[in-house]
């Protein structure tokens, strides 16, 4: 009758806690605050322009030598960016160079396919470009810089011209 009883008791006490509709007399709620900060972000990923070969005695003699390049950009959705390209580690003054064992082929970098808006200079030796306003998404953006090396450069010697030129993204 004790074994009975030791089961039947503790179960019994369950039963009607379990059948009971409530066992507590009111009830009140609170809200718990959730909260994140989505920040705004850019990132910036260069890439190159390779110009190919240039023939100061032959063609490049009186036709300019044109090439594009390409960078990514990628910022948070309703970011406002600019992208910013330094005159390059060769410039003398406004010029941007490339450069060969102190030789100097000259270049430029452009906004456009057209080559007539220069990505140049301002005050600050920068000149703003933005590929939107804002960014529409928080994809990838894809950014095209336009290079011309002019015609008629002679004097130089044979060689790989080099340079390199900061991209920045300002947001």
């Amino acid at each position: 009758m004790k074994r009975f009883l030791l089961f039947f008791v503790p179960v019994l006490a369950l039963f009607v806690l379990l059948s009971t509709s409530s066992v507590f007399a009111a009830s009140t709620t609170s809200n718990i605050t959730v909260q994140a900060n989505v920040v705004a972000n850019c990132t910036i990923s260069a890439g190159s322009i390779s110009f190919g070969d240039y023939d100061p005695a032959g063609t490049n003699a009186t036709n300019n030598l044109d090439a594009q390049g390409q960078f990514t950009v990628r910022c948070t959705r309703g970011t406002a960016a600019r992208i910013d390209l330094g005159l390059g580690s060769n410039a003398s003054g406004s010029t941007r160079r490339m450069a060969n064992a102190g030789e100097y082929l000259t270049y430029e970098l452009y906004r456009d396919s057209t080559r007539s808006a220069v990505w140049g200079i301002l005050a600050n030796g920068l000149n703003p470009y933005a590929p939107s306003a804002t960014a529409p998404n928080a994809g990838n953006q894809t950014v095209t810089v336009y290079g011309r090396v002019p015609a008629g450069q002679e004097g130089m010697s044979s060689g790989i011209y080099q340079d390199t030129v900061v991209a920045e993204i300002n947001f």
